[in-house]
């Protein structure tokens, strides 16, 4: 039979395996999914409010086992791994109390001799491709709201992190929620594909590559559905003249090798002002040398291997190349014990007189490296961070307000941060511009790809 493997990172063995659902098993989950739709959009929000509820209480349940999965699986620091768990049932919990204003009906006003309102109805079965990067805070931005909105959803999680989709599964069970509602499938990529043309699904959301991005907007294009697009990203950092260099150094170097650089709006290049970039570099250097990079399931550990031996590879040569290319690193790889090529396990690094002719400066690395230019002014920073075809998120670090608020109406990015990054606060829509996607996810206007308007014009009898 054929098998879905989770290579773990840890050591290189095969951590879990299961098999892929053959078409018998991808057409009954999908039945079951359209009859259980019709049955579930017809609760009211507060049934399905406290249903959901009781799926984060489940899920927390089993934080330990969860977190202990999620590092074995794809290598982040056991000591890290229980906060995505609590931060998963806190979101969730925002997008349960968020629903009754996400999914508001409509009055456009009074009309005489006529009741007029609009209502937000769900779309039927969606269908959820989830990473492995995030593999429970990239899930439940969708899964939840698709759920509150009256949809049916079936998941498809990543291969590195299969076990996530069965704790989603296994928490909606013990939550009480109708068989059908939630439905999971370990599927190869070819019949994952195939189902995005299949009639029984209203709606695609898809978090990776830009490159499997586009395998699923054509996959798609020969039907009237919708598709969320959470790609990639190559978020800069921007430190003015006025900025608190210490603090700005700490916070983008956290934004830069937390969970080993593997996360979308990650920092990955950064623009620090002439006046301050001496200063800031000796900062960012002496923190880069002191993380710790070692075997994730030891509590002293804080920077864990990437997802797999070839993704270090990968990010290997995207280094080496710049360095070939006129670059220099500043920190000796020697120097930690861990880091060895040809596994997963890669020390961070600090790339210096770097441009954006470098790879490394404009396409997206996903590891524990970072490069850092100098610039003359404003102007030149916001040129800097608008130079990609990927738009996430850019950060900006100064005590003036009101310039990071007139430089961030200037970048070509979904969300402007103001002394802080790589972070994500459900109340804001989650959105991304050219290459990183389309459509948007979180928030009440995120209820919007979920549903569609619904008219209600009615002549009232005379």
């Amino acid at each position: 039979m054929n098998m879905q493997q989770t290579i773990t990172p840890v050591d290189g063995s095969v951590y879990v395996e299961r098999p892929y659902a053959d078409a018998t098993k991808i057409g009954a989950v999908f039945d079951r999914a359209v009859k259980a739709q019709r049955a579930w959009a017809l609760t009211t929000l507060e049934e399905r409010a406290a249903l959901c509820h009781r799926f984060c209480d489940a899920l927390l349940r089993h934080t330990d086992e969860i977190a202990l999965e999620i590092s074995w699986s794809m290598g982040r620091p056991i000591s890290q791994t229980p906060s995505e768990v609590r931060s998963c049932a806190e979101r969730a919990r925002f997008m349960i109390d968020e629903a009754p204003a996400g999914l508001a009906t409509y009055d456009p006003g009074f009309k005489p001799g006529f009741k007029r309102y609009i209502k937000r109805t769900p779309l039927g079965v969606v269908f959820v491709i989830a990473p492995w990067n995030y593999p429970l805070l990239t899930t439940v931005n969708s899964v939840i709201p698709a759920i509150m909105a009256g949809n049916a959803v079936v998941l498809k999680h990543a291969p590195q992190t299969q076990l996530c989709a069965e704790r989603f599964f296994q928490a909606f069970e013990e939550a009480g929620l109708p068989a059908g509602v939630f439905q999971y499938l370990h599927l190869t990529n070819r019949d994952a594909e195939g189902l995005i043309g299949d009639t029984r699904v209203a709606h695609v959301n898809f978090t990776g590559s830009v490159a499997t991005g586009h395998l699923v907007q054509r996959a798609a294009a020969g039907r009237f559905i919708s598709v969320g697009l959470e790609l990639g990203g190559k978020d800069p950092g921007y430190v003015r003249a006025d900025a608190d260099v210490k603090f700005a150094a700490e916070t983008l170097l956290d934004g830069a090798f937390f969970n080993s650089g593997q996360c979308c709006c990650g920092i990955e290049r950064i623009y620090a002002h002439e006046s301050v970039y001496e200063e800031f570099l000796e900062h960012a250097v002496a923190i880069a040398r002191a993380y710790r990079l070692g075997n994730p399931m030891q509590q002293d550990t804080n920077l864990g291997p990437v997802v797999s031996a070839r993704a270090a590879a990968n990010i290997r040569a995207q280094m080496d190349e710049a360095i070939a290319q006129g670059a220099r690193a500043l920190i000796a790889p020697e120097a930690f014990t861990a880091d060895a090529p040809g596994t997963a396990y890669m020390a961070p690094q600090i790339l210096v007189d770097v441009d954006h002719s470098m790879r490394f400066m404009t396409e997206e690395t996903f590891g524990p490296t970072v490069g850092i230019m100098k610039v003359k002014n404003d102007d030149d920073a916001v040129a800097m961070m608008n130079d990609s075809h990927y738009g996430l998120t850019a950060a900006i670090f100064t005590r003036d307000l009101e310039a990071a608020e007139t430089i961030g109406d200037r970048c070509e990015t979904g969300t402007v941060f103001l002394n802080r990054c790589d972070a994500l606060d459900p109340a804001l829509p989650w959105v991304g511009v050219k290459d990183t996607g389309r459509g948007y996810t979180l928030s009440r206007w995120g209820y919007e790809t979920l549903t569609r308007p619904k008219s209600y014009h009615l002549r009232l009898a005379e």
